[in-house]
């Protein structure tokens, strides 16, 4: 059936009522036929991904039409439909041997892009937190151990468990990835806002002074972690690199927290 939604945003996922609507949102007809959309998406353009290493992609379409469905269903939706998709894109586009655990990676995706996007006033601080999350605690924490067991126990092969080419990977794209998902909200929320789709707003989400400062920082710090690749230091790059980057959000994260103060004050 298709339910009367309610227009309640949340500034955090950590209460029940926000897990109650995420529930609710298997009981509406209109989300679910957007999630199976969705779906369909993310299966059809699966093929379309750019070889920079092995076993290593870059898919930008796969990354706005996960996030645009998050964002509407909420994370109890998007897992089911991670899941969903993992399994129908290795049926319909098989590449070598079927390995379970990479579901993980692809469940914890949708649902980190729900609980910074779904019911929420999309704001900078969430779009970069968002990413970083995707990209530390998904494509380099999760991904790695499951990297090393998929060549272990699949292909025989000895796997880095710190891998230089995909932590340098996840570096460049992060600032790129972060002002293409600001400016791809911007332009999708409004209208599917209006469809009643969904009821996030990105009335805080602007490419001002202060987003472009922070987005510059860390197109700075992913240049540096090139150039230390280069001269390879790589055992040092991923603790600099990283331990840069979280003091770059940290202090983004403070800054708009300070401006908020001040606005309220």
């Amino acid at each position: 059936m298709i339910r009367n939604r309610s227009d309640r945003l949340y500034a955090h996922p950590f209460c029940l009522d926000y897990w109650r609507d995420a529930m609710a949102e298997f009981r509406d007809v209109r989300v679910l036929v957007f999630a199976a959309l969705m779906i369909a998406l993310r299966v059809a353009t699966k093929p379309f991904q750019i070889p920079i290493g092995p076993s290593l992609n870059i898919n930008l379409v796969q990354m706005i039409v996960n996030a645009v469905g998050a964002m509407t269903f909420g994370p109890v939706v998007a897992a089911a439909a991670a899941a969903v998709t993992d399994v129908v894109g290795y049926l319909v586009f098989p590449d070598g041997p079927y390995f379970f655990p990479f579901i993980f990676t692809e469940i914890a995706g949708s649902v980190i892009f729900a609980l910074f996007l779904y019911r929420a006033d999309i704001s900078l601080r969430r779009v970069i937190l968002c990413r970083f999350c995707m990209v530390f605690l998904v494509n380099i924490v999760l991904q790695s151990p499951i990297m090393l067991l998929y060549y272990r126990m699949i292909l025989g092969k000895e796997y880095t468990l710190i891998n230089g080419t995909r932590i340098i990977k996840n570096l460049l794209l992060f600032p790129a990835e972060s002002v293409l998902l600001t400016l791809l909200l911007r332009s999708v929320v409004p209208p599917l806002h209006r469809l009643k789709f969904i009821v996030s707003r990105v009335d805080g989400l602007r490419l001002d002074r202060r987003c472009l400062l922070v987005l510059g920082e860390l197109t700075l710090i992913s240049g540096l972690a090139v150039w230390l690749y280069y001269q390879k230091t790589l055992d040092t790059v991923a603790a600099l690199i990283l331990g840069g980057m979280i003091s770059v959000v940290i202090l983004m994260v403070g800054i708009e927290s300070g401006y908020k103060v001040e606005e309220k004050s």
